[in-house]
């Protein structure tokens, strides 16, 4: 009994701090703390706030505290804290707010403790959703678009060996081997200054130079940059869903809430037809032994 009295007081304030946690105002306060961080790394870059230097210094100091104080409660929210460490994201915030911990006041360590603290601008992601969603995308993405690098890659090599072939003697520069050629397309690939520079000079020599051109940007502009699109699309779409499902709302988890009840349905179902399967069994007749011999009895309804 009195363990069950000594763990109420602490039960209440772990449901107070999840509370806090879970509020919309203090998600609000910490992006707009985490938004001050980063431009006090940005006012640090300019020679007129010198003289403030001492201010933010003491500045930096309690939005580190702050940090680490908005980590604690996180962490106490937790009913396992292990729980608070099987998040991808809670381990990222844990590891920015601790390297935020190292003290600016030793020569030796200011350049670190600022690269690290520049890192405390990426906890916007962590804290917005929406970011979230677009990062893991992002990181998702990536092996399946690493095919379409592939396939680039091959066609900026055929159309590089054709262009050190034919264009070498317009521009050595330009087109003396098949890796300037290649750094050639892919400046003609993101459009900066490429008619001028490129197209051309090659068109005064060879006329009909604007069909390799121009295929080349087909297959670049219109081609490979909507397969990347669609990749990213796609994966964006896949990982909306999921979050849907892991919060219970959407199309997404109407669905699956759906589902899952034509599932219990179809069980109940099948229960109820195994039950009056088993009613409907005709009953064995009953046989009784008169003097060594087996005389059946019909059975009566």
């Amino acid at each position: 009994m009195s363990e069950a009295g000594s763990q109420a007081p602490f039960a209440k304030w772990q449901a107070r701090l999840e509370r806090l946690r879970s509020n919309k105002f203090f998600e609000t306060v910490v992006i707009s703390i985490i938004v001050l961080s980063a431009l006090m790394i940005g006012a640090r870059t300019y020679d007129e706030v010198s003289s403030f230097e001492q201010w933010l210094m003491y500045l930096d100091v309690a939005v580190t505290v702050f940090f680490l104080v908005e980590l604690l409660i996180r962490m106490a929210a937790e009913r396992n804290l292990i729980n608070f460490f099987k998040k991808g994201w809670n381990v990222f915030d844990f590891l920015i707010v601790t390297a935020s911990l190292i003290p600016m006041d030793e020569s030796e360590m200011v350049l670190l403790a600022r690269l690290l603290r520049i890192f405390r601008v990426l906890r916007l992601v962590s804290m917005i959703p929406e970011l979230r969603l677009l990062l893991v995308a992002l990181v998702k993405s990536i092996p399946r678009m690493g095919y379409v690098v592939l396939l680039m890659f091959i066609i900026f090599y055929i159309y590089g060996a054709i262009g050190s072939f034919l264009f070498h003697n317009v521009n050595e520069d330009l087109w003396g081997n098949i890796a300037l050629a290649m750094l050639t397309l892919f400046q003609v690939a993101t459009f900066e200054s490429w008619a001028t520079a490129v197209l051309y000079p090659v068109m005064d020599v060879y006329p009909y130079a604007w069909i390799y051109f121009l295929t080349f940007i087909f297959l670049n502009a219109f081609v490979f940059l909507n397969m990347m699109i669609g990749i990213v699309l796609d994966v964006m779409q896949k990982e909306s869903a999921l979050i849907d499902l892991e919060s219970g709302e959407g199309e997404a988890a109407e669905l699956q809430g759906l589902r899952t009840d034509v599932r219990e349905l179809r069980d109940q179902l099948n229960r109820m037809e195994a039950v009056l399967t088993q009613s409907h069994v005709p009953s064995a007749s009953t046989q009784s032994d008169v003097g060594g011999k087996h005389i059946d009895k019909p059975t009566t309804d």
